[in-house]
């Protein structure tokens, strides 16, 4: 890793920037004010109190939570926009990175359409606009799914986890989530090997969320391939080759048949211990996830002269977003008594 004056040097500014987005983040009292909320118009004003300003004072009345959450989402990947176009090796390389997920998702969700034989520029709508590359409507001219496969090879950055992990053949016989998993196994180690070579206080701070992300993954495959024709086999070639639990604890997971094994595999440390402890909590094991995620990634901000804080920017800011859409789902839907089961950040 650069020192710290090569490290101000190439990267000050836009760390700067950055750090300033952060200051950003809704507080406690800001959350709370939106909870009372009677109306999303309510909501509406609220939102425009606070650094969003008239994001959404041009939106027609009565306004929806899904274009609260298009507004929120988009203004999120401006700021992103603007970073990455800032910045210089080998940060936006780092940034690049942070888009291969959305991409991941993107081209799954392509593939899905071809194979049910949709009109996949209808899908463009749909994918994240932050896995959004160039090339993208290139994949619409495919029609079967060899097509889209080879586009893919040729058009994306994903080409190396296709090409490594997936042939044309398996785009047509596996299932969706195993292919989605797939990839994102082969992204994950391939982003800490980034972050690994990088170094220094990056490396520090990505490794131990690219960790937990890997933990988290191997986890949910597991409990959701428990009554499913996926062999034990193949549910462990599904596992990243990072992570706490790698190796002893995802052997464990990969033989495991109900959700008290995998608690016994994950009981060895003792932040995993208390996501499956959920007797009278209202939080499920996934928002205990999600609880842990935002803690790491706030303490990615502790760190001086690290490249981690712009990928924790991103899922704290994600956060905020289902965090809104949350409050404005319960207003909408008038279910007050769920409202404050959000995910606080800070």
């Amino acid at each position: 890793m650069s020192s710290a004056i090569t490290y101000n040097e190439k990267d000050g500014y836009i760390d700067g920037i950055l750090r300033g987005y952060y200051s950003s983040i809704l507080n406690s009292s800001q959350y709370l004010n939106f909870t009372q909320c009677e109306t999303l118009e309510d909501l509406r004003l609220q939102i425009g109190a606070t650094d969003y300003g008239g994001l959404l004072q041009n939106e027609p009345s009565p306004i929806s939570t899904s274009t609260i959450s298009e507004r929120l989402t988009q203004s999120l990947v401006e700021e992103f926009q603007y970073v990455r176009s800032n910045a210089v090796q080998p940060l936006s390389k780092f940034l690049d990175y942070i888009t291969y997920q959305y991409m991941i998702d993107n081209v799954i969700l392509l593939i899905t359409g071809t194979l049910h034989e949709r009109d996949t520029h209808e899908l463009l709508d749909r994918c994240h606009p932050l896995g959004y590359f160039d090339t993208m409507p290139a994949l619409c001219v495919a029609t079967t799914v060899a097509e889209l496969y080879n586009t893919v090879l040729v058009e994306t950055p994903l080409a190396p986890y296709f090409a490594n992990c997936l042939s044309a053949h398996d785009l047509d016989e596996l299932n969706i989530e195993i292919i989605r998993n797939t990839l994102y196994k082969a992204y994950l180690e391939d982003f800490y090997r980034l972050c690994e070579s990088i170094g220094g206080p990056t490396f520090e701070v990505m490794g131990d969320i690219l960790q937990f992300e890997a933990d988290r993954r191997s986890i949910n495959i597991t409990i959701n391939s428990f009554r499913t024709e996926l062999t034990k086999e193949d549910r462990q070639k599904l596992f990243p080759t990072i992570g706490r639990l790698y190796p002893e604890g995802n052997a464990k997971l990969a033989l495991a048949d109900d959700i008290e094994q995998v608690k016994a595999a994950c009981d060895v440390f003792h932040e995993y211990r208390a996501f499956f402890d959920v007797s009278g909590s209202m939080r499920t094991t996934e928002d205990k996830f999600f609880e842990h995620e935002v803690f790491l990634n706030r303490q990615a901000f502790q760190q001086q002269f690290n490249y981690g804080v712009f990928y924790a920017y991103i899922k704290l800011k994600e956060q905020e977003i289902r965090n809104i859409v949350w409050i404005a789902e319960c207003i909408s839907q008038n279910q007050r008594d769920k409202i404050n089961n959000y995910i606080s950040i800070l």
